[in-house]
């Protein structure tokens, strides 16, 4: 049982700030099995798919980067409150979709959401395990997050492909499981001291505490890498599987999305066992193959191989990010966590949007399948590169 800061018992600990945070994941993903639909709807093209993509993560970027250390100050409540507040606008936006603007408000305000979420219910999902607590709850934050977005697309998918009104039912449901999150977090214990209004919201930039310099970077720049393969995944995977792999079943395009946030939380599962230092390379190494198989599959036109490469890549990313996550967590003191971990995130969402956008473009010139050939070798370099980089500048093991 926790006792929060006013003394009162409270019998809600980390398991449900980890279930308020994979609810509001699942939110940012939702629309993602739909976007074909929503282009035959709205006609508009694949680069066009990837804009509204990085404008979610655009408004990921601006949060962390205006509000990431907000949680520090008001307290991770209220945040979380905000957030939720923030998804349920973008589920409306859906749900009421008339045009492209809407999409695009959607999202910004999705990114918005996930933005706030990422630090401050991270942090909240860390500061409420109890002694002895402290390695579930590490992989309870990191399995929300990841099986959160993993499950927002096969809810989608299989409503949009099994029920009626495809368009609206994802975001009704949702908007559901929003309300019950909502009286969740009125209940859960602050774990911040002395909340208080802050002066200003300034950007943060990338200022670090010192004592997580030294973690930081190793780690940020392996999250970098595997959220490419994630944004991959999340952004045109339905289209890969529709236009060149032939199968237009929604629910298997959301199976597939799964499939690779399902890996991402069986790698973090192992990162505990494997080890801070072991697992940032050897995470690196496991994305390689599993991007090599990615490749593969759509060179050969399998989806046998997309799914094994899904669940590869994933598991690789996982490991990576956990570990990453995990040393810049414990490095950074109590009073910087929330700002850190945003700082942490906001260059792991750089990974997630930018290659997306470039896919986008490349399918414009060269093809869906060609420009993912492409993507995959820039992204098997530049995670090649990150491995031998943590080889030789690994994190400690104890932060």
């Amino acid at each position: 049982m926790i006792i929060d800061r006013t003394g009162g018992p409270r019998r809600l600990g980390y398991p449900a700030a980890a279930g308020v945070f994979a609810v509001g994941m699942a939110g940012t993903t939702l629309p993602t099995p739909l976007y074909g639909l929503y282009r035959a709807q709205l006609g508009f093209s694949e680069l066009m798919v990837t804009v509204v993509f990085a404008v979610y993560a655009l408004g990921v970027i601006t949060v962390l980067l205006l509000a990431g250390n907000v949680s520090d100050e008001v307290g991770r409540r209220p945040v979380l409150l905000c957030a939720l507040g923030l998804s349920a606008a973008s589920a409306l936006c859906f749900l009421f979709e008339g045009g492209l603007p809407m999409l695009l408000l959607g999202r910004v305000l999705s990114g918005f959401a996930a933005g706030l979420f990422s630090g401050a219910a991270t942090a909240a999902v860390l500061e409420l395990a109890r002694p002895g607590q402290e390695a579930h709850a590490g992989f309870a934050a990191t399995a929300a997050n990841m099986g959160g977005l993993g499950c927002g697309p096969l809810l989608s998918g299989l409503l949009a492909q099994y029920a009626p009104w495809p368009l609206a039912l994802p975001f009704l449901v949702h908007l559901l499981l929003l309300a019950g999150a909502a009286v969740v977090t009125w209940f859960l214990p602050e774990t911040v001291r002395s909340p208080h209004r802050p002066r200003r919201l300034r950007p943060q930039g990338l200022r670090l505490p010192p004592e997580v310099r030294g973690v930081f970077a190793p780690s940020a720049v392996a999250a970098f890498a595997g959220f490419s393969l994630l944004g991959l995944f999340t952004a045109v995977a339905p289209s890969f599987v529709g236009e060149t792999l032939g199968v237009h079943n929604l629910a298997v395009a959301g199976l597939i999305v799964f499939t690779v946030f399902l890996g991402s939380t069986a790698g973090q599962s192992l990162t505990a066992r494997v080890g801070v230092r072991k697992a940032l390379p050897g995470g690196c190494l496991v994305l390689v193959l599993g991007l090599s198989l990615v490749a593969t599959s759509l060179a050969l036109t399998s989806l046998p191989l997309l799914v094994i490469g899904a669940v590869c890549g994933g598991v690789g990313q996982g490991l990576a990010f956990r570990a990453g996550l995990t040393a810049v967590g414990h490095a950074a003191p109590p009073e910087h966590r929330g700002g850190t971990i945003s700082a942490f995130f906001l260059v792991a969402y750089l990974g997630i949007s930018l290659p997306v956008v470039g896919v986008g473009a490349l399918a414009q010139a060269l093809g869906l399948r060609d420009a993912g050939l492409a993507f995959s070798a820039c992204v098997i370099a530049l995670t090649v590169t990150v491995g031998l980089y943590v080889l030789r500048h690994p994190p400690a093991e104890e932060a």
